[in-house]
């Protein structure tokens, strides 16, 4: 997956150093009434694309941050009501445990 991101920024980055190329022209920009900017149209572009990228970046990785949260209480949720299981008796356990039960039982009980 990192070398398919890689790529894709390498090819946007191509692309925009194309254009950059092309397009080396003054631009002028109505921001408001009074207000004119002239600037290149790569910075244009440039500033524009992150304009864009930055807060939906912010967004995913605030998004990402929260469901980790989520996913780490759930888990510690999980693992506190969990008990862990009861240890398994094995044969010879069993066996110690059932002849210690038929000695602990004296031969008057067993006479009626």
């Amino acid at each position: 997956m990192q070398v398919v991101r890689t790529i894709v920024w390498v090819l946007l980055i191509v692309v925009l150093l194309l254009f950059s190329f092309n397009n080396w022209q003054p631009v002028d920009v109505k921001i408001w009434e009074g207000l004119v900017l002239e600037t290149k149209l790569p910075a244009l572009v440039l500033v524009s694309f992150l304009l864009g990228l930055v807060p939906m970046w912010l967004l995913s990785k605030a998004g990402k941050w929260r469901l980790n949260r989520k996913i780490n209480a759930l888990e510690k949720t999980v693992q506190a009501t969990t008990a862990p299981p009861p240890p398994i008796a094995t044969s010879s356990q069993l066996d110690a445990q059932s002849a210690s039960q038929s000695s602990d039982q004296s031969p008057e009980s067993t006479r009626i």
